[in-house]
Parts: C-alpha cells; structure tokens; sequence
C-alpha cells in the first residue's frame, strides 16, 4: 500500500511512548526518522527514552536524533510529576543498544526536507522547538512539508496554567514561529483529548495482549494520568499524544473546523495560551484546521489491534 512519509517529533513521556508504538504498528506510515527535544523530561531521557520503544517493537532501523535540550527563549519546564522521574514509570525497559545518531535533529529535519522528492507530513507530540529552530534556519523547507499533525493547546482550559497546555507552554515562542508559518496544520488539543480516556476496561484490553510490547504498554498507562484522573474526576487518564497517530490513519475517527489560532507570548498570566477563533470572530483567515471531537471506543479498537501486531 503507499504509505505517507512521515517525521516524529517528540518528548518520551509515557503518551509519546505509545504513539511511537502505534506508529511502528501502522504499515501505512513511513517512519523517516524519530527528533526529541526536551520537554516531559530533560532531553537525555527523551532521547534514551525514543530509543527504548524502538528497541522494545523491534524498530532498530529507524534513525533517532537528539534535539533542542531547552526552549527558545524560557528555561524548561517538564513534567515529571505525570511521567516519573525516568518519562517512561510505570516498567523497566534496558538501556538500549542501537545508537542514538550524531547530527541534530535541527539539521536531520532541513536535510531531510530539503532533500525530500515528496512532501513530509511531520507529527509533533511535544514542544515546537526543533520544528521551530529548522524553520527559522531554513524557511525554504517548509515547502516539502505536507501538514503538521500536532498535539498542543486547548480551546479551553489548560493543564500546566489555568490558561495553557503543557506542550505549547513549555516553547511559547517556538509554537508562535510554527502558527505564523503558513504551514497546514491540524490540531488536537485537550479539548479532543480529554474525550480519550484509558479506563479501567481499555486498559484490561490492552494488558490481555501477549506480548512484551503489550504488557509494557498496560504498565506504563497503569502509571500515568494518575494525577489527571485526580484532579479532574475522570474514569481514566486522557491519552494526549497518540492521538496525532491515529489521526493521520483514521481521520474520520475526528472532526473539527478550520480557525485562526494565535500562541500567546507575552501576559505572564496567559502565556502558551492557544487563542482559538472558533466562531471566526477575528475575520482572520483559519491557519489551522482544529479538532473537536474524537470516537473513543474507534480510537481505542485502533490502539489495541495495532499493539496485538507488534
């Protein structure tokens, strides 16, 4: 089948880990190579981490690259308390064996897309950074980029601040440099993910399949989203990140509309607020098609069945 080439961008984190898994699981996708950046932990770990997953679903042939190890601009924030000291709480994977790749994900990401014979369409489960850094040195690339599937933002309330999303808040400036880009974009922010809930059940599915890659994949969900599940009285943890997976096999698992969306940069109350115009009250053209509501159960059947292939 032809299959879509694609760049992953992102923070392993507990989320980002099973993204990746549903990613290898998927034929349809072209994995071109795998870019961290510091973010849900510190970039020594999200680099260890993308490692891991590879080594765990046998994907040793997929290049990783290390990132930006901090924002453009704000010292970084990460997320420890919902991923564990390590990004990945919850097992014990090994060190891995394969070797992390000796150029930065900054100039993997403008070779490969100036180099590109097709478009790319890049997914990013984290900060903006590296996306951010290989636009502003390379603005020409952004012609070989076919779409940007992230995860970030929100259309209404915020994880990190009452106003802002973790993944946006964490690079404020670098999510500006990407939104103002021209890019296509699609965007799946809390609002959609929060709809996507591993309750007890689901994960039940998930820790029934026979396989190392299933029972790491149970006991990292079994950690995560334990605060989030507190404090916003949910059945389940939200599982941000795959999402974007999902998305680019099963688009009509999602809907959504096309809105202008502006980062805020500047209030110290508001900052890595995503300002949405959901009813076009701006009159500025749409710069983003943005999601608002997923199929659950249909993201979930997807999830599971993809693991039992790995």
């Amino acid at each position: 089948m032809p299959q879509t080439p694609i760049i992953i961008d992102c923070d392993p984190g507990v989320d980002d880990a099973i993204a990746l898994l549903l990613a290898f699981a998927s034929p349809e996708l072209q994995i071109l190579g795998i870019t961290t950046v510091a973010g849900n932990v510190p970039l020594a770990l999200t680099q260890l981490n993308a490692r891991k997953m590879c080594e765990l679903a046998k994907q040793t042939d997929i290049p990783v690259f290390a990132g930006c190890p901090r924002p453009i601009l704000q010292a970084l924030q990460t997320a420890e308390e919902i991923h564990g000291k390590t990004g990945l709480d919850g097992t014990t994977l090994p060190d891995p064996t394969m070797p992390l790749q000796p150029d930065h994900a900054v100039s993997f990401l403008i070779q490969t897309l100036d180099q590109a014979t097709e478009p790319i369409t890049l997914a990013t489960l984290g900060p903006l950074t590296n996306v951010a850094i290989a636009l502003i040195q390379a603005p020409h690339i952004a012609r070989n980029i076919q779409s940007i599937v992230m995860m970030g933002g929100a259309i209404t309330l915020g994880n990190i601040t009452p106003a802002a999303e973790f993944n946006l808040y964490a690079d404020p400036h670098a999510a500006d440099v990407v939104f103002r880009s021209g890019i296509p974009i699609t965007l799946l922010s809390l609002d959609v993910t929060h709809q996507v809930l591993t309750t007890p059940e689901r994960l039940e599915n998930i820790r029934a399949i026979a396989s190392p890659v299933g029972q790491a994949a149970a006991d990292l969900l079994s950690f995560y989203g334990q605060l989030d599940c507190d404090r916003y009285g949910m059945p389940g943890a939200p599982l941000h990140d795959p999402n974007v997976i999902a998305y680019l096999l099963q688009p009509k698992l999602y809907r959504g509309k096309p809105c202008h969306v502006a980062v805020e940069t500047a209030s110290p109350h508001s900052i890595g607020q995503t300002i949405i115009d959901v009813w076009d009250a701006t009159g500025k053209s749409p710069n983003a098609t943005v999601i608002q509501t997923a199929d659950a159960e249909g993201f979930y059947q997807l999830l599971t069945n993809r693991l039992r292939t790995l």
